[in-house]
């Protein structure tokens, strides 16, 4: 990664240059550079926050968090995905509210427990492959905890925190645990059910 400078104030000057109307993720890729992965990880982490871009952002996910599994130097995305533009104001909004936060956690924040970076790109884009599974549940809510740790995993793997990354990760693993244990239970009733039918 290039030198290494604060999240807050890498998506402060995203914001500076934003289109006015719409923006599109080729125009995200052309600012970011070699942070590309850890910054397109965080601001669609933070989309999945929102309820009605969750299902859409859970798509998203998939093709930075392959990549990163295979180690490419930088996220792509299909033509027509990655030609079609949003709204900056929603953009603009999440970052907006972002911003604060990660100023305040920058405090607490820094390089600890340096780790290989091409192991920890493919572990990370793993586990967040898992969690954007995650936003796809058309349950009420459901999206929050895994759009969550992906926030705290991408602002762990940007700010280079090992110690941060392995929390999340290990919260990350918890939760995907939960998810296929209750999918595994409802799977059983759902067959024990149909046996009792025929």
């Amino acid at each position: 990664m290039s030198a290494r400078l604060p999240t807050s104030m890498v998506l402060n000057e995203l914001l500076a240059e934003v289109p006015a109307e719409c923006v599109t993720l080729n125009w995200l890729m052309g600012r970011l550079g070699e942070r590309s992965f850890g910054i397109v990880l965080l601001i669609l982490g933070l989309l999945g926050l929102v309820p009605g871009a969750s299902a859409f952002v859970g798509v998203l996910l998939a093709a930075p968090a392959l990549q990163m599994i295979l180690a490419r130097p930088g996220p792509t995305f299909p033509r027509r995905v990655a030609g079609r533009p949003f709204p900056t104001w929603r953009l603009a909004g999440v970052v907006h509210r972002a911003v604060p936060v990660l100023r305040y956690l920058e405090k607490f924040v820094e390089p600890r427990w340096p780790t290989p970076f091409e192991a920890t790109k493919r572990v990370v884009g793993g586990v967040v492959l898992l969690l954007g599974m995650g936003l796809l549940a058309p349950v009420p809510l459901s999206n929050f905890p895994p759009a969550l740790l992906i926030v705290l995993i991408s602002f762990a793997y940007l700010e280079e925190d090992g110690a941060l990354l392995c929390a999340a990760l290990m919260a990350a693993l918890l939760l995907i645990a939960l998810i296929a244990t209750g999918i595994w239970q409802a799977a059983s009733v759902t067959g024990w059910s149909l046996r009792c039918l025929t």
